[in-house]
């Protein structure tokens, strides 16, 4: 299977197994259906195992993989088992925020800056390294690879104004017709210009857990239609968060000396996310919730659910970094591809 990183064909492999979950997805991947029972592994819902597991199993809605028999994105059984995966998942982010319908206190938590601020893109500005700079971007890029395509499951799911209004933010993110401006684009133009691999996926057994994570639950929001609320509320929470997030990036890289391509990514996204801002907020959460008012719960959990994961992530970047360490899973490998 080939898929289009904003324009180059990839060959797109199944990632390592990281315990006996993903193993048995893996297996069962490489193989035709057969309709035998596919066995469902107890694992840490935030755990190695399951995230590459559940992540496997919904990039078949995706690109899919090499080798990979098309029947497998719809198999019984295999849909069986990524359920099991699903309640595993969900039920730990309902379990580890604070839930409730107070939207206007979710919503004014994003808008607050704190200072002084602690947080990755902070660490990048004042005192990261190149390495580390580059480890993030790796990190990112298997959401960046794919940027918008999990936000696009959700625009049949709304009607009127709400669906209008996402559209308008999807069309920017998609390049507004353009394939060069295209933001999946601008990120492999990035990761060029960090002489880096810009292949897709490339870099995802070297990505732990956290960041993975943070991709799943949009898959699984946007694949749910009970689901919408919380995807429409995560992606607010995107857009909300990544104008001032993208300033310091841009800040950063200055800093660094990186090339215009690293920095044109994060200008672009300065621009065009304080605009979305407004139309998350105003137009399709407003207009969703005027049609839906009982999803007002589910657009807050999607918001602490895309917080809670983001801290999961930058607490293991900062503490990597603070030890010395790589953020990443493979740093030999990382190393060889890198310098060769």
């Amino acid at each position: 299977m080939t898929c289009s990183t904003g324009g180059y064909e990839t060959v797109v492999k199944l990632p390592s197994p990281r315990g006996p979950l993903s193993e048995t997805v893996v297996a069962a991947l490489s193989g035709e259906p057969d309709g035998r029972p596919i066995p469902f592994t107890d694992a840490d819902p935030y755990g190695e195992d399951l995230t590459i597991a559940l992540h496997t199993m919904y990039e078949l809605h995706y690109c899919g993989f090499d080798g990979v028999h098309p029947a497998w994105e719809w198999d019984p059984e295999l849909l069986k088992l990524r359920a099991h995966a699903e309640t595993a998942f969900l039920a730990a982010l309902r379990s580890d925020v604070d839930g409730g319908d107070d939207l206007a206190a979710a919503l004014e938590g994003l808008l607050v800056e704190h200072v002084p601020g602690s947080g990755v893109s902070h660490h990048l500005r004042d005192n990261g390294t190149w390495d580390e700079m580059r480890e993030y971007f790796a990190h990112r890029s298997v959401y960046h690879h794919k940027e918008a395509d999990p936000h696009a499951w959700v625009i049949p799911r709304l009607r009127g104004s709400a669906k209008a209004a996402l559209v308008a933010v999807e069309f920017d993110e998609f390049g507004g017709g353009r394939a060069d401006r295209m933001h999946s684009r601008l990120y492999a133009d990035l990761l060029d210009g960090a002489g880096m691999s810009s292949e897709y996926l490339h870099y995802l057994d070297d990505v732990p857990a956290p960041a993975i994570a943070i991709v799943n639950m949009m898959s699984l929001f946007g694949l749910h239609r009970s689901l919408r609320g919380a995807l429409v509320g995560h992606f607010a929470a995107a857009e909300i968060t990544t104008a001032p997030s993208a300033q310091r990036m841009a800040q950063a890289l200055q800093r660094l000396g990186a090339d215009p391509r690293c920095v044109e990514f994060y200008t672009e996204h300065i621009e065009a996310d304080a605009v979305h801002e407004q139309i998350m907020r105003r137009d399709v959460i407003g207009s969703l919730l005027d049609q839906h008012p009982e999803l007002r719960a589910d657009v807050v959990f999607g918001i602490q659910a895309t917080e809670l994961l983001e801290a999961r992530l930058a607490a293991h970047l900062l503490s990597s970094w603070a030890a010395g360490e790589s953020s990443l899973r493979t740093r030999l490998r990382w190393l060889v591809s890198q310098n060769g």
